[in-house]
């Protein structure tokens, strides 16, 4: 494993590479510093942990949630059962067991979180109906209220989109959100991607292999307290009792992560 500290450019014109260049290609974790970001925290998934050990190997807020109903009410975190590191990869192996869509999520960087911030991580999917993902960043107050940046989101069986609940708007039917219509990324299963984050003062933008996809709008509405970064796996928003299908599984792979903090 490692997980590293970065103070200084020593190595940034191989983090410049990953910046400008065709990230989807790039297989070591970016080291350095770029503009405006200073690298905090990366995570390359280089010891292997078995099935039930990554929280072992990894600490325990790789194991992330335990025991919970998922969003949409059908699927089971079981980290025990759904995640390991094999070949370089964390692995979320999503399926069926006794009875129960089986699904994870981690907190690659712990729940304190930071306020603004670039996030990344190298990921490819199976074509996995009734399952999904959403990497999203989660307020570390856990008050849903002061928005929640999502990207990339939506079904392992199709294409990604992001988007940014808009803080303040918090109501029993749930939160606003922006941009209000979601342009999906060119991602698809079984395919090598970066992802990136990049939250800055009144603006969110999400990357996909250093393309633009799509940024916020509303300068007022973006998240602006402490939230911290959650790779979360899980059955999909329509799933219900026969969907994901019990004979459904496959594996999210997550190669490595890495956390900037914003410096203007």
């Amino acid at each position: 494993m490692s997980l590293i500290t970065v103070t200084s450019l020593s190595i940034v014109g191989a983090a410049l590479l990953v910046l400008h260049g065709d990230s989807s290609r790039v297989t070591g974790a970016p080291r350095g510093d770029l503009p405006s970001w200073r690298q905090t925290m990366v995570k390359d998934f280089d010891v292997p942990a078995a099935l039930g050990a990554v929280g072992q190997v990894y600490g325990p807020d790789m194991r992330g949630y335990s025991g919970f109903t998922d969003s949409s009410g059908y699927g089971t975190y079981t980290p025990d059962d759904v995640l390991s590191v094999h070949d370089g990869y964390l692995d979320f192996y999503l399926h069926h067991s006794n009875s129960k869509p089986r699904v994870a999520s981690v907190i690659p960087f712990g729940y304190t979180g930071q306020t603004y911030g670039r996030y990344s991580v190298r990921f490819r999917y199976d074509s996995i109906p009734g399952y999904k993902i959403a990497f999203l960043l989660w307020p570390a107050s856990d008050d849903w209220n002061e928005g929640e940046i999502d990207w990339p989101e939506g079904a392992l069986d199709g294409s990604l989109y992001g988007n940014s609940a808009i803080k303040g708007t918090r109501t029993s039917n749930g939160m606003q959100f922006d941009p209000a219509d979601k342009k999906y990324s060119e991602a698809r299963p079984g395919q090598w991607h970066v992802a990136t984050i990049e939250w800055r003062p009144g603006l969110v933008r999400w990357f996909l292999d250093d393309e633009l996809v799509d940024q916020t709008t509303k300068p007022k509405g973006v998240p602006n307290t402490p939230m911290r970064w959650t790779l979360q796996a899980e059955t999909a928003d329509d799933a219900t009792d026969t969907f994901p299908a019990t004979d459904v599984s496959g594996h999210l792979q997550v190669d490595w992560v890495a956390q900037y903090a914003y410096t203007p």
